[in-house]
């Protein structure tokens, strides 16, 4: 899998997600519960992940609805 998105951004996280679910491209939120340990404060950030086969599709989806400058780095 790869990380798509990272973000403290809880409103960013639902519209990728929507977007990627609309592509019907499955994904990942991970450390989305660690708002339990951290007192719900935001500092800990939601990291979104999709197979690796469907990374570049959802880039380009989420590059089409300007969200490029969310986008991690390819490594």
């Amino acid at each position: 899998m790869r990380e798509l998105v990272r973000t403290n951004d809880i409103v960013l996280v639902s519209a990728v997600g929507a977007l990627l679910d609309g592509a019907k491209i499955h994904h990942v939120v991970l450390d989305q519960n660690m708002s339990i340990i951290e007192g719900s404060l935001g500092i800990l950030p939601r990291r979104i992940l999709v197979h690796d086969e469907d990374n570049l599709a959802a880039r380009r989806i989420l590059a089409d609805a300007g969200l490029s400058h969310e986008l991690r780095p390819e490594k």
